[in-house]
């Protein structure tokens, strides 16, 4: 059986979750947090999270993971079954990743966390931001889905990514990434109304408060 390593508050744990909720692929989570002992680096070479345990060994990398998953899982598919299509939705998906998710990442400890961020990390992520929204919006269909019309991987980096850099745009740029933008808030509101995607979100609110309490730990 498939083993996840990883926590409910991590958005990219959660991306991998989903994806094998979506497959219906029986699998254990095993809860840790990333880490640089030596037992955890053998499992995940840079001490991240997620990292997938298989029979062969394990996986790290959100994108690896979740194409491993599709690779080897039956249920349903998360990548088009034509090599353009697939292309098109790897591309798209690791768009959502460099040009939005991480962007938004480098401003989180100020946003989520009471720390501080230097203000050109700041100018570059809101540069950044509103760059990686037009591309998206330029590349994406949302008809409805990010790449069409079925659910692809594309929507699961779309669905942990944006309302994260949402907030970052709120909080610290005054700006709605999506303010004039219905067709991404409309698939936003219908991923959100997805069973699979409501279970995870309750599983994250249960932990969010140890989450949060531990890191202000760390910051003492």
């Amino acid at each position: 059986m498939l083993r996840l390593h990883g926590f409910a508050v991590s958005n990219y744990f959660n991306m991998a979750k989903l994806a094998l909720l979506e497959k219906g692929v029986d699998f254990e989570i095993n809860t840790i947090h990333a880490s640089q002992t030596p037992e955890f680096l053998a499992m995940s070479p840079r001490g991240k999270v997620p990292c997938l345990e298989t029979e062969q060994g394990f996986i790290s990398e959100t994108n690896v993971i979740l194409e491993y998953i599709e690779e080897t899982q039956s249920g349903k598919a998360l990548l088009p079954s034509d090599p353009f299509g697939r292309a098109r939705v790897r591309a798209l998906t690791k768009e959502i990743e460099l040009y939005i998710e991480l962007p938004a990442r480098s401003c989180y400890p100020e946003v989520f966390f009471g720390g501080k961020v230097e203000q050109a990390v700041k100018d570059k992520a809101k540069a950044d931001l509103l760059a990686g929204v037009a591309a998206l919006r330029r590349h994406g269909s949302f008809a409805p889905y990010v790449a069409g019309s079925e659910m692809t991987i594309a929507d699961i980096m779309f669905l942990f990514s944006i309302d994260l850099a949402q907030a970052v745009g709120r909080k610290l740029f005054g700006i709605d990434l999506l303010g004039d933008w219905p067709q991404a808030r409309d698939l936003l509101e219908q991923l959100r109304q997805n069973p699979n995607v409501q279970r995870i979100e309750a599983d994250k609110n249960a932990e969010m408060a140890a989450f949060i309490a531990a890191m202000a730990g760390q910051r003492k």
